[in-house]
């Protein structure tokens, strides 16, 4: 018996959804080798579901001024993880592992991210994504300094807010359909991929 991956309705049938999102959905299943249950989930609002990854795309596959894709996905793990999303740590947190090439980061990050190993620009990023995320966020001249101090350009500062905002988002929206992580990306950057 399969648990279900939203307390809402989601497709029968791939082939029952409008073109650009099942050609969207089977991308995702080439590349990953699996369709990640968010994506069925959000297929229950066409409309939601396209300006949703649209804006994840132009977030998260944007060239950042010296955010590295690794760096974004740590945001997202660390600030997930104090939002009690497990979708996202778990799903994100297999994105850190790969493009970290660190089976132990996002684990670490995720249950405190000021105890795990990691640099100083990565502390002040994250405790700065944090406030972003679950505080006020306001940008003063102290965190302007301290995030400068740390290499981070202006518009590194809005990247890191806004993938802060955009995954509060994301974390509700699952909690809300209680939707789990695919069991496969528990295992993701753990264990070689099979060929």
């Amino acid at each position: 018996m399969t648990a279900p991956i939203s307390r809402f309705p989601v497709p029968d049938s791939i082939e029952d959804l409008p073109v650009d999102i099942r050609d969207a959905i089977l991308a995702v299943q080439e590349k990953a080798g699996f369709v990640p249950n968010v994506f069925l989930m959000l297929a229950h609002r066409p409309d939601e579901f396209r300006a949703f990854f649209a804006y994840h795309d132009a977030l998260m596959e944007r060239e950042s001024d010296t955010l590295t894709k690794a760096e974004k996905e740590m945001i997202v793990v660390a600030t997930s993880a104090r939002n009690r999303c497990l979708y996202c740590v778990v799903a994100h947190g297999a994105l850190v592992r790969i493009y970290g090439k660190d089976p132990l980061l996002a684990d670490q990050v995720a249950v405190n991210h000021r105890t795990a190993p990691i640099s100083e620009r990565h502390r002040v990023m994250l405790d700065f994504a944090l406030y972003c995320g679950l505080e006020v966020g306001e940008l003063t001249d102290d965190w302007e300094a301290r995030l400068t101090e740390a290499g981070f350009t202006r518009e590194d500062i809005w990247d890191i807010g806004a993938i802060a905002a955009f995954f509060a988002l994301s974390n509700r929206l699952v909690t809300l359909t209680a939707t789990p992580p695919n069991e496969e990306f528990y295992l993701m950057g753990r264990v070689p991929r099979e060929q």
